[in-house]
C-alpha cells in the first residue's frame, strides 16, 4: 500500500483543467488526488481516487497534469470497468480494452484542447475513425492479435497504466480508505452530465462523444431487441414450465397399481400468435423490422413454425400461419383496435399461450387481461403510447434514431 500525500502542482493543474473544460470541473474537484511515490504511473480507481507518482509528473506542465486528470476521470465517468466486465475479459483483453477506452476518450478531448504528455492512444494509430465507442475500437484492436495490436503505446514504447478505473482489474495500491461511495459517485456523475448538457446549449463547444455520454446518463437508453428477447423468453418459459397432470394418456406406471387410473405428466408446448397493427398511423418499415425480430427470437427457441399472424386495424384479417416474416401479408390501413386483435387471438384453436402485439399504442385496450394468455406488446415509434400495466411492454424506436434504442 502507498501512503498518499498532496500532489505537488495539483492546484494549478486543476485550475487549468477547470478553465479549459468548465463542464468537467465538478469531476476534477470531486476526484481525490494524492501523491503515491514509486508506483511509476498516474492511476485512478472506481472510488474516484487518483494516485500519481510525483517523480513522473515533476517534469509535466500544469496543462499536461491537468490533461491527465481529465483523461483519467473520463474513464470512471464513462463506466469503462463495468463495460469491460460484461465481456468476461482475459488479461490480454484488459490490456486491449484500456487502449480502446483511451481512444474513446482522447478522440473527443484531444481536439478540444487536451495536452497529454507522451504519445497517448488515438484511433488513427490503429487505422480507426474518430467518434466510435470503446467497444468498437476493442474489436478492431483484437483483430490485430497475436502481435498485440498497434496504437499509442507501441509508438511511444510506453503509456500510463490508467488503473483499475479503466479496466476493473485491481492494482496493488488500490487498498486504503477514502474516495467516494457508489451513491456519491452516481450523484457526481449526474452533476457532470448536467454541466455538459448545459454548456453544450450555452456555448455549443462540447465534444460530440461527451455530449452523447451526458445524454445517456440523464436519459438512459437500452436496446429494445434485448428487452423484447427477455420478455418473450420469460413469457415462453412461464408456459413451457407449466407442467401439469393429464388423464388423456395412461401412465406407464399404471401396471404397478392394478385398478387405479394414474395420470401422466404433461408439459405444454407454447402456441404463439402475433397481432400486427396495420392502421394508417403505423410505419411499415418499423413494423416489418419488429416482426422479423420476433420471428428470429422464436426461431432461436424452435417455435417459429408454430407462429400465427393476424393483421388488424379496426377489424381483424385472416389468420396466417407462417414460418418466415417474409410470408406475412400486412393488409389494412383504417382505424385501430388492438382489443379486437387480442380477442381474435384468444378465439384461435389451439388457443395461443403467448400473444405478441406490435402497435403504436394509439388504440383501445381490453380492461382486463385475457385468461390463460400472456401478452407482450412492442410499442413502435418514438411517440408510441403506453400499454396497460398487465401487458409486458417494450418500446421499439425508429431505426433512424440514435443507436436504434429505446428510452426507459
Amino acid at each position: 500500500m502507498v501512503n498518499g500525500t498532496e500532489l505537488p502542482g495539483l492546484a494549478p493543474a486543476r485550475l487549468w483543467a477547470a478553465r479549459r473544460f468548465p463542464y468537467l470541473a465538478s469531476a476534477i474537484f470531486g476526484c481525490q488526488v494524492t501523491a503515491a511515490p514509486g508506483i511509476g504511473t498516474v492511476s485512478v480507481d472506481d472510488r474516484w481516487r487518483l494516485r500519481a507518482d510525483p517523480e513522473l509528473v515533476a517534469a509535466w506542465t500544469a496543462p499536461q497534469l491537468g490533461s491527465v486528470l481529465l483523461h483519467h476521470v473520463n474513464h470512471i465517468l464513462r463506466h469503462h470497468p463495468e463495460r469491460l466486465r460484461t465481456r468476461l475479459p482475459t488479461p490480454e483483453d484488459s490490456r486491449t480494452w484500456v487502449k480502446a477506452a483511451d481512444a474513446e476518450i482522447n478522440d473527443d478531448l484531444v481536439p478540444a484542447g487536451l495536452d497529454l504528455p507522451g504519445h497517448p492512444v488515438l484511433p488513427a494509430h490503429f487505422g480507426a475513425p474518430d467518434g466510435r465507442l470503446a467497444e468498437e475500437y476493442f474489436e478492431m484492436l483484437r483483430t490485430e492479435r497475436p502481435g498485440g495490436g498497434t496504437g499509442g503505446r507501441s509508438r511511444s514504447g510506453e503509456w500510463l497504466d490508467c488503473g483499475s478505473g479503466a479496466d476493473g482489474q485491481p492494482r496493488a495500491w488500490d487498498d486504503g480508505d477514502g474516495g467516494l461511495d457508489q451513491w456519491q459517485a452516481d450523484l457526481l456523475r449526474r452533476q457532470v452530465a448536467q454541466d455538459v448538457i448545459r454548456h453544450a446549449k450555452e456555448a455549443g463547444n462540447v465534444p460530440a462523444g461527451l455530449e452523447r455520454w451526458a445524454s445517456e446518463v440523464l436519459s438512459p437508453t437500452v436496446d429494445w431487441r434485448r428487452l423484447l428477447a427477455a420478455e418473450l423468453r420469460r413469457a415462453v418459459a412461464d408456459v413451457a414450465g407449466a407442467v401439469d397432470y393429464s388423464y388423456r394418456r395412461p401412465s406407464r406406471r399404471a401396471a404397478a397399481v392394478p385398478g387405479v387410473v394414474l395420470p401422466t405428466l404433461r408439459r405444454p408446448v407454447p402456441e404463439i400468435a402475433v397481432v400486427c397493427d396495420t392502421s394508417g398511423s403505423m410505419s411499415d418499415e418499423l413494423l416489418a423490422l419488429a416482426l422479423a425480430e420476433v420471428e428470429g427470437l422464436l426461431a432461436a427457441q424452435g417455435l417459429a413454425r408454430r407462429l400465427r399472424v393476424l393483421a388488424c386495424d379496426a377489424a381483424v384479417g385472416p389468420v396466417q400461419r407462417v414460418s418466415s416474416a417474409r410470408q406475412v401479408e400486412l393488409t389494412g390501413g383504417g382505424g385501430t383496435d388492438m382489443g379486437a386483435g387480442i380477442a381474435a387471438a384468444y378465439a384461435l384453436r389451439p388457443r395461443p399461450t403467448v400473444v405478441v402485439v406490435l402497435t403504436d399504442g394509439y388504440t383501445p385496450w381490453p380492461s382486463l387481461p385475457p385468461k390463460g394468455m400472456r401478452v407482450v406488446a412492442g410499442l413502435l415509434g418514438d411517440g408510441a403510447r403506453d400499454a396497460p400495466p398487465w401487458i409486458r411492454a417494450v418500446r421499439v424506436t425508429d431505426p433512424s434514431s440514435a443507436n436504434g434504442s429505446t428510452r426507459r
